[in-house]
């Protein structure tokens, strides 16, 4: 028998294999940071060997979430600002309380405290942008996450860069210290077209054709903000993006709101990317996004939950129920971007927004990135259909065990990696900070 360093036994396993094989009283075998095997249980303990085997027995095992948008450390601002809209909630609350609050301090437990939420509720995977970014890769290496980050850049002046110049040369440093990391990803991060001069929009696509990384940017989030955009460039969202070079493949744009059809012509035939995040666009009105329409042209579509200040949570279960029955309600269409569609979401198709190629999946040679969902509980009882019961019945507590990267994080719901109650007390403390200055 050859010998593995963890097998996961029985239960039911979704692989999102191009076959979309579905594996009743499975196993699955782990060397290293990859999955080695997978099939029945029988061919699998017959043929492995393992130091430590989980028992899935009643269980859904399918590949851990990604979480494709958010800002990890504004957990410190959960529930700051609530019942806005948008550009009054960015520009009355938010960034005044970044410009007071934000510092290295507060970005690493901030993050901490959004590694433990994430993984208790089965993301395994997230894309960030925000401030400070090195201290967030800290707190994600600890936490032992798999992500994808890059530091916000602006015109204006943020807590971590006085000119765009510093903002980029921080960028620069974060790409180089990173690089060679298995678990954390760097990628290029202009805040929007609405923050962000043609000039630094030129820069932050050179910088990311050099290192040869994505680029991420908020476009298109409301109405509101397409008005903005052609007052300020005379020319429409994507053309502009056209424009300056920045429409491609490397191109992964969050919300997409106010999409017209040429929008999405464009964004497919020139192979960009787009996370949406309906719970965050529904909590500040900025309207329902095109998810099924995008599918339908042929555009890569990731799931994310934004930012905690604009969520205000980051449970990936929440979301995936959430997009389905936006789009089914806006769409008037019961069958519009079923199950399967949206928990492809955030794995499948969201790894391949993010342009992470050995993710989302259950298969040989992919990074061993699962989560195990216990479906002995009543609001998941009875099971006809696995995506359906996942989508629209379960959430992020009924995750029961979350490995990344071969490793174990979560432990029949007992966090391994992360010192929760330190996190908590300490986002507390900042909170009160926080509390101080708005009232300054």
């Amino acid at each position: 028998m050859k010998d593995m360093n963890l097998i996961i036994a029985g239960g039911t396993y979704l692989t999102f294999d191009k076959g979309g094989r579905i594996v009743p009283d499975g196993a699955l075998a782990i060397r290293g940071r990859e999955i080695a095997a997978l099939g029945t249980k029988d061919e699998i303990t017959s043929r492995y060997s393992a130091r430590e085997v989980i028992d899935a027995s009643h269980c859904l095992v399918l590949p851990g979430l990604i979480n494709g948008h958010t800002h990890a450390a504004m957990t410190c601002f959960r529930g700051i600002a609530d019942d806005l809209p948008l550009m009054e909630w960015l520009k009355g609350y938010i960034f005044p309380a970044e410009a007071k609050n934000v510092n290295p301090e507060l970005v690493y437990w901030g993050t901490m405290l959004a590694a433990a939420e994430m993984i208790r509720s089965g993301t395994t995977t997230f894309s960030d942008m925000y401030l400070f970014e090195d201290e967030a890769a800290r707190a994600v290496k600890q936490a032992g996450m798999r992500c994808l980050l890059g530091e916000g850049l602006f015109d204006f002046p943020s807590p971590n860069a006085k000119t765009p110049a510093e903002g980029l040369a921080y960028a620069e440093r974060l790409i180089s210290k990173w690089r060679d990391d298995p678990l954390i990803n760097i990628f290029v991060t202009p805040h929007s077209l609405y923050t962000c001069s043609a000039d630094l929009l030129r820069q932050a696509k050179s910088l990311a054709r050099r290192y040869d990384l994505p680029l991420g940017i908020h476009l298109l989030e409301n109405e509101a903000e397409k008005r903005l955009i052609r007052e300020k460039t005379a020319n429409d969202a994507l053309s502009y993006l056209l424009e300056l070079g920045l429409l491609d493949e490397r191109l992964i744009a969050y919300h997409c709101v106010a999409l017209d059809e040429g929008d999405m012509d464009l964004l497919a035939a020139r192979g960009a990317s787009v996370i949406t995040n309906p719970e965050s666009n529904m909590k500040l009105a900025s309207g329902a996004a095109p998810v099924a329409r995008m599918i339908e042209a042929g555009i890569k579509v990731g799931l994310g939950t934004d930012g905690c200040a604009s969520n205000n949570n980051l449970d990936m279960f929440q979301e995936m129920d959430s997009a389905a029955k936006l789009s089914k309600v806006t769409r008037l269409d019961p069958t519009a971007l079923d199950a399967a569609t949206v928990l492809k979401m955030a794995t499948k198709e969201g790894a391949a927004a993010l342009g992470f190629k050995d993710l989302g999946t259950l298969e040989a040679g992919k990074k061993a990135d699962i989560i195990i969902v216990d479906l002995r509980k009543p609001h998941l009882t009875p099971l006809y259909r696995e995506y359906s019961q996942l989508v629209y019945s379960a959430g992020g507590a009924d995750v029961e065990t979350v490995i990344i990267d071969g490793r174990v994080v979560m432990k029949n719901r007992r966090l391994l990696t992360i010192d929760e109650v330190e996190a908590m007390a300490r986002v507390n403390d900042l909170a009160e900070k926080v509390k101080a200055s708005l009232s300054r």
